[in-house]
């Protein structure tokens, strides 16, 4: 089979094409054939070296991705051969609370992930994709969705006629508008772009604000909120948009703190936090429990994941390019075959 390995160092001219023998399954694992996986921030920051973590090299990347289950280990019960199942970022926690989980369980590092034709997987580590999404729309799954699902719902317990304000309008955070949307909740987004925010609106959401010409975006917040604030906030934006997420919240709302595109650099006094009585929390994706939750609601509302771009999995220094630019509206998806 072919792989595309970080080999010899970090950066993203360092992908190479290697052949492998196809994986077979040890006790209590699967093989599946890789269809379709998709990109995140995480993937771009571990093939440059930029992430915090580095890895033993050489290191198949990328954690997401759907496919066809063609081999089964000693001991499987959960899948067969034949069933179309998506990875999880976690291979390694079932359920529970980030206590239960493994850090050296996670996809694409420190284990091999899925830019290969062929990889083999934990059993505990696999669900059924929703049998109405195509590949590509599956692939798309296991970070963005799973951590919009984890935060809203498995620890936000979100309610209709909730508010939440979601930053951006990359994968977590489109994800977020929908399960919020679909939850009955006001969702306000924050875009640089005003194509960006109408085509948010087109996808349920209230209210949009282009950060660019309103800096203060926390003011507007509180302006559609009537002086109250949001009940949640989905925080993608670091450090340097942590104190504005802070004015933008109600009391005692909710800040999921989940990346850093704004980069990792800023002020943050906790006694704001203290004041505001605001409840904040680090969303590490979720356990395989919130991805099986997740997909049933998915499949009950008829849900689509918004795909931005999708290249043929050969051209992934394309598409991680694409990724790394920020101009992306949605998920980038390789596809195989």
């Amino acid at each position: 089979m072919k792989a595309l390995v970080i080999d010899g160092a970090y950066g993203l001219d360092n992908l190479r094409v290697v052949e492998r023998p196809i994986p077979k399954p040890r006790r209590g694992e699967v093989v599946v054939r890789v269809r379709a996986t998709a990109l995140n921030y995480r993937d771009v920051e571990i093939v440059r070296g930029t992430y915090h973590t580095r890895f033993p090299l050489p290191l198949v990347p990328l954690s997401d991705g759907v496919g066809e289950v063609v081999a089964v280990g000693e001991d499987v019960t959960r899948v067969r051969v034949g069933d179309r199942v998506c990875s999880t970022f976690w291979q390694r926690w079932a359920a529970g609370s980030f206590d239960m989980a493994e850090p050296s369980s996670q996809l694409g590092g420190p284990i091999d992930g899925l830019l290969s034709e062929y990889a083999r997987l934990d059993e505990q580590g696999v669900v059924l994709a929703p049998e109405h999404l195509s590949d590509v729309e599956a692939a798309t799954l296991p970070c963005a969705a799973v951590t919009a699902w984890h935060a809203l719902v498995t620890e936000g317990a979100i309610k209709a006629g909730e508010s939440v304000l979601v930053l951006g309008t990359g994968g977590v955070s489109l994800f977020a508008l929908q399960f919020a949307a679909a939850s009955g909740a006001l969702v306000i987004v924050t875009s640089s772009s005003d194509e960006k925010i109408e085509r948010a609106r087109a996808l349920g959401a209230f209210a949009g604000i282009n950060y660019r010409r309103q800096p203060d975006w926390a003011d507007a917040v509180l302006n559609l909120t009537g002086g109250r604030g949001v009940d949640h906030v989905i925080e993608v934006g670091g450090p340097e948009s942590f104190a504005q997420s802070l004015r933008a919240v109600r009391v005692r709302g909710q800040i999921n703190v989940i990346g850093y595109l704004g980069g990792t650099e800023g002020t943050i006094n906790p006694l704001d936090i203290f004041r505001r009585q605001v409840r904040v929390r680090g969303i590490p994706v979720g356990s395989r429990a919130s991805f099986e939750a997740m997909n049933r609601a998915i499949e009950v509302n008829q849900l689509r994941p918004v795909v931005d771009r999708v290249y043929p999995w050969m051209e992934a220094v394309s598409a991680l390019r694409h990724v790394e630019s920020g101009s992306h509206f949605g998920k980038v998806v390789l596809q195989f075959g």
